[in-house]
This record gives C-alpha cells, structure tokens and sequence, in this order.
C-alpha cells in the first residue's frame, strides 16, 4: 500500500542534495540539460537569469527577517576601516614600530577617529536596551552592512546588550565574512548593491550616517535622495559627527546655489554623541 504524501513535504531538498553528491564525489558542475534549472548554478549563473538572481536577494531576506519579527530597524552606516580604541592604538604601535611614516600617519588618523567606533557601540546598545521586552511590533533592531568598523561597532553594542541585529554584507574581495556580533540568523550575503541598499530601506524607521568613505557617501545620498523626492517616507537622518559631516559637505553652498531647496536641510539633522542621536529618534517617534 501507497504510504500517504504530506502536501506540504519540502521534496525541492531532494535536487539540492543530488546536486550536493555530485560536488562531494568529485564530479565536475558542468552544464547539464537534464539537471532541475533551480539546482542548476550555471544556469542561474547565466546573464539571461539576472533578473531570477535579483528576485531571490530581494526574497530570501525579506522572508527570513519576517519569520525572525523583524519589522523596524535604525540603520547604521559608517567606515569600516574604524576599530575600537585598543585595536587602533596597536596599528599605532606596530606602524612605528616599522618606521613607515605614512603607515603611521594613516594608524594615528584611525586612532583619532576610533571615538566613532565607541560611540556606535554605545548607540547599539542603546537601541537594544529600548526594545528589551518589547513585543516584536514596538521593537527597533540595528541593521548595519555586516562588514567591521562602525558597522561591527554597532553589532557589537546591540549585541553586548543582549539584543539581536541584522547583518547585510556585501560579497566584495577585501571582505569576506561578517562580523561576529551580527546575530547569525539574520546574516545576509549579497552580491548586488542595489538589492542591499533596497533592503536597508525597506524597513529603517532611521538612519545613522557616521564618518565614511564612498560606500557611506553612496548610502546616504541615495537615501536623502528617496526621501526628498517622496519615494520613501519621512525617516530621522541623523549625520553622526557634526564637524566631519560640515567639514565634507557643504550644505549651505547648495542653497546658495539653488540646486536644492532650503527646506531640504531639515531633512537631516546631526549629532555628536550616541544619546543625542538616539534623542532625535526617540523625538520624532515620541517614544
């Protein structure tokens, strides 16, 4: 007699795991016509499957942090060549120790700017210790791009603090595996920017700008950008660092200039420590 079938029995598992023998067993994954298309990578490796890869990096996040309760998060960019004060005064160290003068004019710049890290740190915490006991709909979760720096700085306070956090890391050479304190669940890899930079918005009740490179520059605009334009809701953008943010940026030029609105420059506001920021937050929600 027939043994009876479970509707909902995940049979897909069975294509991953012949495709999983194949690859223990030495057999090379070549291109194979009679292979499941969704267990096929050279095929959804092709460049006519782009938009199949693009659906997938928007989905299986998406899913992942639903089934997780995560609904709200404060974002938080910055450098991630920023380390904690120790760490930093060791590069110090090590870079004259070798008598390389540029090497430690750059240790002693990333020693300088190693109060950044702390303060992300100490705003992590801060957010993580806001939603302890909360139900799942009331609480904010740090979501950084999972990479060091500040982005590890934030993790890591939010995760001292008992909370969990949310990781979107971006496949790039020079940084392979997320930081440790991305609660692993909620761990994600991308490979298109777009997609990421998708998900960062797509559930920021705020954003933290800290002191960056092109990657943070790129995040933010893109952000004050959909926001100014109305393609994303009114959210607190908070410049972490006042004298970097005026120093980089001179926001009073573009005004004068015309080439954006003067109502546009309350589109953000800045901060200088981890509990002014938080301030603005906790103002504009009425926490």
């Amino acid at each position: 007699m027939a043994s009876i079938r479970n509707l909902h029995d995940r049979r897909l598992a069975d294509a991953w795991a012949t495709l999983k023998a194949h690859s223990d067993s030495g057999v090379p994954l070549e291109p194979d016509a009679s292979r499941l298309s969704f267990a096929d990578p050279e095929f959804l490796l092709r460049r006519e499957t782009r938009g199949i890869r693009f659906q997938l990096e928007l989905l299986k996040p998406d899913l992942e942090q639903q089934s997780h309760g995560i609904e709200n998060t404060i974002v938080v960019f910055g450098s991630a060549r920023f380390r904690a004060h120790d760490q930093a005064e060791a590069l110090v160290a090590a870079a004259e120790a070798a008598g390389d003068a540029e090497q430690v004019k750059r240790a002693r710049a990333l020693a300088r700017n190693s109060r950044y890290y702390e303060q992300a740190r100490a705003f992590g915490e801060i957010v993580a210790r806001y939603s302890a006991g909360k139900t799942p709909a009331d609480m904010l979760f740090v979501c950084t791009g999972g990479g060091p720096g500040i982005m590890e700085a934030a993790n890591r306070g939010a995760h001292e603090a008992g909370g969990v956090s949310v990781g979107l890391s971006i496949a790039l050479p020079m940084e392979e595996a997320a930081n440790p304190y991305v609660t692993p669940a909620l761990s994600f890899k991308f490979h298109y920017f777009a997609l990421r930079k998708m998900h960062f918005m797509m559930r920021a009740k705020a954003l933290v700008a800290f002191p960056g490179g092109f990657g943070t520059l790129d995040e933010l605009f893109e952000v004050i950008t959909l926001v100014q334009t109305r393609k994303a809701r009114q959210v607190p953008i908070v410049l972490f660092g006042s004298d970097y943010w005026k120093r980089l940026v001179n926001f009073d030029m573009l005004v004068e200039e015309g080439v954006i609105s003067p109502a546009d420059l309350a589109l953000f506001q800045f901060a200088d420590e981890a509990q002014a920021a938080w301030d603005i937050i906790r103002t504009f929600y009425r926490l």
